[in-house]
């Protein structure tokens, strides 16, 4: 079995994505939207870190966190956020798939894909990138036809914030736009 390593960068900033077992649209529901945003609330107010973007598709999400000084364990923080989301589901939720004998000994269920996808980021460039990628996602994967439409994500916050013009990357109205390319992030994302 490979040996995972994770990179030590504390007080860093992280593009994390992690994925539902056997990509089951979990997250499709907006109850369990809720249930995941009281889980990752929940983990905040006891393990801080601040959320700079992030995205909730029905299988998989992705984050840009950055870490407190001297704090570079986001791995401890999606454990539990994972955890604390698996155990607010009902046990049809929990277990609507069948585990492998190895799920089974590592006491895992059929939530969540057992690992998950970090990137440190590097510069301005590579944090404006991953941002972009983010709130383009749901684009991406057709759930909606522009980023302001898709209501499970942190574009409408920066679009208040004038981070981001309400337009960006909009088909509305007719309008043509090329689509942002992402192809580095997308290789690497664990999509």
């Amino acid at each position: 079995m490979p040996e995972y390593r994770r990179m030590d960068a504390p007080g860093g900033t992280f593009f994390l994505t992690w994925v539902t077992y056997e990509r089951r649209p979990l997250l499709r529901s907006p109850e369990n939207v809720a249930r995941f945003r009281l889980a990752v609330a929940d983990i905040r107010q006891r393990h801080p870190f601040e959320i700079l973007g992030a995205v909730i598709l029905p299988d998989h999400v992705h984050f840009l966190w950055d870490l407190p000084p001297g704090d570079g364990d986001f791995s401890k923080r999606v454990g539990l956020i994972k955890t604390r989301l698996t155990r607010s589901l009902d046990a049809t939720e929990r277990g609507a798939a069948p585990v492998s004998g190895s799920r089974r000994r590592h006491r895992e269920s059929s939530v969540w894909q057992r690992r998950f996808w970090e990137h440190t980021i590097r510069d301005e460039r590579d944090f404006e990138a991953h941002m972009d990628y983010i709130h383009y996602n749901p684009v991406r994967h057709e759930l909606a036809a522009c980023p302001h439409a898709w209501r499970y994500s942190s574009f409408h916050r920066w679009v208040r914030e004038g981070r981001y013009d309400a337009d960006w990357a909009c088909c509305c109205d007719g309008r043509h736009v090329s689509p942002p390319r992402f192809d580095a992030i997308a290789n690497r994302a664990g999509e």
